[in-house]
């Protein structure tokens, strides 16, 4: 549970909110406004080609949620910002002490279905507003993006190797989670490695092949250091010439005792490369070097190098699944949609926004399954409604304190990957993915009827 917080400096991650999120609290402080509500956090609509959504980053918002105060230095801080001082006073002691049930990470979701539910005091759930949009639409979006790319390599090894490239620490730590989460093999990120406990990965750069005066003087000196785990990159100069003399390396390691473990293309065309470089390797007796392939890749390249039938054993992906390039964020929403009236009792509340209109009330997603154990549908109902199917939130903090024990990443990891399994394929095109049925029970579509009905009676009399 701690890794996050072991390795990350979080020292001010309670300013880590927008600022607006600041002065509504001040204001509901300001009108003694300390009524619990309910706030759901969902993403309301699917990002082009994707089917389905993987659901990551709540260790870590339940971490924020367990361990957020305010410093003095933070105090001193909002002084300057025009905050009053009995609001500071109210920060200084600042403790979350609400519920919030959520879905596991690695679930498979769907637009619209709440994934964590925080009911609290209104300022206290407003206030963790911030932090857990950030939090999960980073790691939901790369763990869905790095679900393609492993369901497209179809049971070959993919590497997440896009540290260079993303957004910072804080995204690179939190893409090497997700994307082993979603059943990549390893990352190239050292520090992950030793955070999460996550297989570490390496060849070499195109440097280390320049920095010799020959290229096999560089495939010698690489495989004396680890003569037991050496990957060697072929296409620096020309690829051909390169697996020639990565051959020759080959058999000498062998005389030693050793294999080598594969070789690296990083450029070209990579599928007809690849069919030459495995048919060279086979007719010197080098059947069991793999072929690694990087370069620019995705999903999209990945299934088109399988169609084209390329002999590429594992996927080095970096770039565009570190930053989730064709995508770059999820359509993540948190709003109320309840909040305790002066009698002590609930009522439901909904935005009628055109094109965003929320549901409103306490909910539970309950999944539906065939009869073959695959998933078939969900049903978005009422938390207190008597539905068939399979809930999928659970409580997992009461009054401020985390009540179930933190899965390990493997347990995360393969959790996901049962998910992924039980999920028809139709659903998980890389493109023309078909549309999963999400249903809304008749008592919410009822509530939702007679709450508009209500709302837009009230907004004309006060108009008029």
């Amino acid at each position: 549970m701690n890794s996050f917080l072991k390795y990350q400096n979080e020292q001010n991650i309670s300013l880590f909110t927008d600022f607006y999120e600041l002065t509504m609290c001040a204001s509901y402080f300001d009108h003694k406004k300390f009524e619990p509500a309910t706030f759901d956090l969902f993403i309301r609509r699917l990002p082009p080609n994707r089917g389905y959504l993987m659901f990551a980053g709540l260790e870590q918002a339940l971490q924020y949620l367990s361990n957020v105060k305010f410093t003095e230095e933070h105090l001193r801080y909002l002084k300057t910002q025009g905050f009053s001082q009995p609001f500071l006073d109210y920060l200084r002691d600042f403790k979350f002490t609400g519920d919030v049930w959520a879905a596991p990470e690695g679930t498979v979701a769907f637009p619209c279905e709440p994934l964590i539910r925080v009911t609290a005091p209104i300022i206290e759930a407003q206030l963790a507003e911030t932090f857990l949009l950030n939090t999960v639409n980073l790691q939901t979006m790369i763990a869905t993006k790095a679900a393609r790319v492993v369901n497209a390599a179809r049971g070959k090894a993919v590497i997440e190797f896009g540290l260079r490239r993303e957004h910072g620490i804080d995204a690179g730590m939190k893409v090497a989670r997700c994307s082993y989460i979603a059943g990549c093999q390893g990352t190239s990120n050292v520090l992950a490695g030793l955070a999460y406990g996550i297989p570490v990965f390496g060849t070499m750069a195109h440097s280390f092949i320049m920095s010799y005066e020959n290229e096999i003087d560089a495939f010698r000196a690489f495989a004396k250091t680890f003569p037991a785990n050496s990957t060697l990159l072929i296409d620096t100069y020309e690829d051909m010439a390169g697996a020639e003399k990565a051959a020759v390396v080959a058999k000498e390691l062998e005389k030693t005792g050793h294999r080598l473990s594969g070789v690296r293309l990083d450029s070209g065309d990579l599928a007809e490369t690849s069919k030459k470089v495995r048919k060279l390797l086979d007719q010197q007796g080098l059947s069991y070097v793999r072929i690694f392939a990087s370069g620019d890749l995705d999903e999209f390249e990945i299934e088109n190098l399988q169609k084209q039938g390329a002999r590429i054993d594992a996927f080095g992906v970096g770039t565009k699944l570190g930053t989730s390039a064709d995508k770059p964020y999820v359509d993540v929403i948190y709003k109320l949609c309840e909040t305790m009236t002066a009698d002590s009792t609930y009522a439901p509340m909904m935005k009628l926004s055109e094109g965003k209109v929320t549901l409103p009330g306490r909910k539970q997603v309950y999944r539906f399954k065939d009869a073959q154990g695959k998933f078939k549908k969900d049903v978005i109902a009422l938390a207190d409604e008597k539905v068939d199917g399979e809930p999928l939130m659970g409580k997992v903090m009461e009054k401020g304190k985390v009540t179930y024990d933190f899965p390990s990443l493997s347990q995360i990891r393969a959790a996901a990957s049962e998910n992924l399994s039980l999920l028809p394929d139709k659903y998980k095109k890389v493109t023309g993915a078909a549309e999963y049925p999400v249903e809304l029970s008749q008592n919410l579509e009822k509530m939702m009827e007679n709450l508009k009905r209500k709302l837009l009676k009230n907004e004309i009399s006060e108009s008029s």
